[in-house]
């Protein structure tokens, strides 16, 4: 169909999408779901170059990052759109990652290919860090390196067995360090906020409704408790937690902190322009948009950020 419009194209597999194919293209056209636009969109590093996600499996992904449905069986319409320009472009902030400390491993592992079990994921890690252990001894890590990656939706931190509380140290907005042990960290942007973050953090009617009596009892006050008042409040809570694509701030999530003695969580979410993470785990990782996985274990340090060149050209085709 785009070669009937003059158009020179190249269709390639997942395994064989890299960085080549990208340089070649003016614009990439994602064929698949959510998971298959960001695995698109990691590799793409120019402000410049449009990226396009068509749904092709509705019945399994939402698409939240795709042209609405409707084209997925209608698609020369949305490229006729497209070719008389009417369109508007969405620009979505990303994440840029430096890391650097002590252990480091900067080599990742792929997870969009395959869904690991924790035995495999931990040998993944020990296999890539073997491959890579006389690079990484020749690079010096004086300064924080970038990693070639941008995160589109979501950065998680933790301890990749998941009944293991993460230990770690955290600043936000170049903030005192605090110690923290907790079920991991998400990191979101704008684009991300309707993701994993949002469910991290979401208010289910049962707890607001809870709340508000609780509010009624000790104060006094005359709260209806009616289900469409409970609804009312549940939903503009929650309707809160999303945020412009197009938004230059992060928004942090601490999951089920532990607060004791010893460990602290003065905020347990909120927007920031800056996280900084030093592990202090036994056998963790940092993952990227769920779909690459860096080792992150007892001495990295993570520095979590946004730049305006790293935003990421999208299409925004009504239905």
């Amino acid at each position: 169909m785009l070669e009937t419009e003059g158009i020179d194209v190249r269709v390639v597999k997942r395994g064989e999408y890299d960085e080549e194919v990208v340089r070649w293209a003016d614009a990439i056209i994602s064929a698949g779901g959510d998971g298959t636009m960001l695995l698109v969109a990691s590799k793409v590093f120019s402000k410049d170059k449009p990226v396009v996600g068509v749904n092709t499996d509705p019945e399994r992904s939402e698409g939240h990052l795709c042209l609405p449905v409707r084209y997925t069986r209608a698609f020369p319409e949305a490229l006729e759109k497209l070719c008389r320009g009417e369109f508007r472009w969405l620009w979505r902030q990303r994440i840029r990652l430096y890391l650097d400390g002590t252990g480091i491993n900067p080599t990742p592992v792929d997870l969009h290919e395959q869904q690991l079990s924790l035995e495999q994921h931990s040998q993944a890690h020990r296999i890539t860090t073997m491959d890579s252990q006389p690079r990484t001894l020749q690079k010096s890590f004086s300064k924080p390196s970038l990693l070639p990656i941008r995160s589109l939706n979501e950065i998680f931190i933790g301890e990749s067995l998941s009944s293991r509380a993460s230990y770690y140290e955290i600043s936000v907005d170049d903030g005192p360090w605090e110690k923290q042990k907790s079920s991991g960290i998400s990191i979101c942007t704008g684009t991300g906020s309707k993701a994993w973050s949002y469910n991290i953090n979401k208010l289910a009617e049962q707890a607001v409704a809870d709340v508000l009596k609780i509010g009624k009892s000790q104060t006094g006050l005359k709260i209806p408790l009616s289900q469409e008042f409970i609804e009312k409040v549940t939903d503009e809570y929650n309707e809160s937690l999303v945020f412009s694509p197009d938004d230059s701030r992060l928004f942090f999530s601490i999951r089920e902190p532990i607060v004791n003695r010893v460990f602290s969580s003065s905020r347990q979410r909120g927007f920031t322009s800056k996280v900084c993470v030093r592990s202090r785990c036994w056998d963790a990782c940092m993952v990227v948009d769920g779909g690459t996985s860096f080792e992150f274990n007892d001495g990295a340090i993570a520095t979590i950020s946004m730049s305006e060149e790293d935003q990421l050209r999208t299409v925004v085709l009504e239905n």
